[in-house]
């Protein structure tokens, strides 16, 4: 069984449009009407004044008063008035007594009647107009009154039929229709381009499903973990939700204070900045910002012309951290392999020299590898005692020694165990002192002398890790902007670069430390020094039974 279709709700622009429709007709229609009132009451006036004029210059005119006066007024009276009429362009002019007896008439079998109409006024000596349905039909008419010697012997008539009115108002009313026409046709037109436009602007959705696609709209945009942000075409933000806000740092907990301003004036850091303003996409782009590491991706809005770009943003600030802790581990893995190889060879070597019978030769050069690798171990410890710490600086020494560059610990440091305790979490230590670590041994591999040296020690309530190298140093005019992501001197790796260094200084600022990067005199080169301030570590409460 086939269900009957549920007609769709008319589209917005189609909802406009017909209402749109009925007012410009109504609009149209009240112009027409009271155009064509007020041109028909102009047109009564217009024979009022006309009737009235030529009543008036009759009951002036010494022949009407001389006629009067003969036995038989109706013989010079009506030729006379039969030309005026034709001469003036009326309907009818009536001479007639005092009493209102008809001297004159169009139809000269209403001569001698009595006039139809009022004529009070005039036999008291005023001037008046009427609209009065007579002989001849509804006419407006102009009565007089004709004088002679100061007495009131007649009156005069004339005046003009509604019928003739309403002919001479036909071409206007004809003309006024057309205009109407045109005025209708043309605001139905440019109501329906406007309402096309909107039509498409709108994908034929007509209010309700407009109405619901805001609400959901706006659902998805709060329900979204993840950083949204629309920027229009003159990259001023256009649309952020909550987790943009909070992603970037500005605007949180105020409603519009982000809308509308340009990205450049939101003091995020400059690179972000700068991939936020670009023209071409952005793909899984890694930015950190003073507390977070973001992983940011754009896209231009599609229509034929700039009309603005989609940012998605995601925060990998854990994942970050976890990805430095993984690359430490693999350098550790990396560096017992290498050791374990090692080891393997001195071991082939060891039992050689027992074969050959050489056994004293054999202890001694067992006992000289061991007590290399202990020295190494008891250096590292002796100076750093934080455990994290000390294994970094035992792996990225061995990293260092498969480099060619020699990883030294300082004499002046000293770390001992538990100093830590009120200081930063082990793994943003590891973040700043294994990135220094790692770009000090990139800038020194091929130098010279070959050697970066680690200064690692805890003045009162503070902590300082200190990384100087042999490498080329670092230019004045790049001591800010080797901190920031994508700056480096080196070619690009498989991986990218320019982004230590960053994740450095982003972990010394959340933790309020300072970040400073000096020449290394005399041996060239330059030193990173990094102080983070410690905060007393809690004492455990003493107690005991009473």
């Amino acid at each position: 069984m086939r269900l009957p279709s549920l007609t769709r709700p008319r589209s917005l622009a189609g909802q406009l449009f017909a209402m749109q429709a009925v007012l410009i007709a109504v609009v149209v229609a009240g112009y027409a009407l009271f155009t064509y009132v007020s041109d028909r009451r102009q047109a009564e006036d217009a024979a009022a004044r006309q009737a009235t004029a030529v009543a008036r210059s009759i009951a002036d005119s010494p022949a009407v008063r001389a006629a009067i006066r003969t036995p038989d007024p109706t013989a010079p009276l009506q030729p006379y008035a039969l030309k005026v009429t034709r001469d003036a362009n009326v309907d009818f002019v009536t001479i007639m007594s005092p009493d209102g007896i008809r001297w004159t008439h169009p139809d000269p079998r209403q001569i001698g009647k009595r006039f139809l109409g009022t004529t009070a006024p005039a036999r008291a000596g005023r001037t008046f107009t009427e609209t009065y349905t007579g002989t001849l039909g509804p006419s407006v008419r102009a009565v007089t009154p004709v004088t002679d010697g100061g007495r009131i012997v007649g009156l005069v008539s004339a005046g003009i039929t509604v019928d003739r009115i309403s002919e001479r108002l036909q071409d206007q009313v004809t003309a006024l229709l057309g205009v109407a026409g045109g005025a209708l046709l043309l605001g139905a037109v440019g109501t329906y381009v406007v309402n096309a436009r909107l039509r498409r602007h709108t994908h034929n959705m007509n209010a309700a499903e407009l109405s619901r696609m805001h609400d959901y709209h706006q659902a998805a945009l709060h329900a979204v973990r993840e950083g949204l942000l629309m920027l229009d075409g003159q990259y001023r933000v256009a649309l952020i939700n909550d987790g943009g806000r909070e992603l970037l740092g500005v605007g949180v907990g105020e409603e519009d204070e982000v809308v509308g301003r340009s990205v450049a004036g939101l003091g995020l850091p400059a690179p972000l900045t700068g991939a936020l303003l670009s023209s071409r996409p952005r793909v899984d782009e890694v930015h950190p910002t003073a507390s977070r590491v973001l992983v940011v991706n754009t896209s231009p809005v599609s229509g034929g012309e700039r009309r603005g770009t989609v940012v998605t943003l995601r925060d990998v600030t854990e994942l970050q951290s976890l990805m430095g802790e993984l690359d430490t581990e693999r350098g550790f893995s990396q560096a017992l392999r290498s050791q374990a190889h090692e080891a393997a060879n001195r071991l082939h070597t060891v039992v050689s020299l027992i074969e050959l019978g050489r056994c004293e030769e054999a202890v001694e050069f067992a006992t000289a590898e061991l007590e290399l690798a202990q020295a190494l171990t008891d250096q590292v410890v002796a100076a750093v005692g934080e455990p994290v710490l000390a294994a970094l600086l035992l792996g990225k020494t061995a990293q260092a020694n498969e480099r060619g560059v020699e990883l030294v610990v300082s004499p002046d440091s000293r770390l001992d165990d538990g100093l830590l305790a009120g200081g930063p979490p082990a793994r943003d230590l590891v973040t700043i002192l294994g990135n220094l670590i790692d770009n000090a041994v990139d800038a020194a591999q091929g130098s010279a002398r070959a050697r970066v040296t680690v200064t690692a020690y805890a003045p009162a309530a503070g902590l300082v890790l200190r990384v100087a190298d042999t490498g080329p140093g670092v230019e004045p005019g790049h001591a800010d902007l080797v901190f920031q992501r994508g700056f480096t001197t080196k070619p690009a790796g498989p991986g990218g670069r320019g982004l230590g260094l960053a994740l450095v200084r982003q972990a010394v600022t959340r933790h309020e430390g300072t970040l400073t990067v000096t020449d290394a005199a005399p041996e060239g080169g330059a030193v990173f020094e990094v102080r983070l301030p410690l905060r007393p570590a809690p004492v455990a409460a003493e107690g005991g039974a009473g």
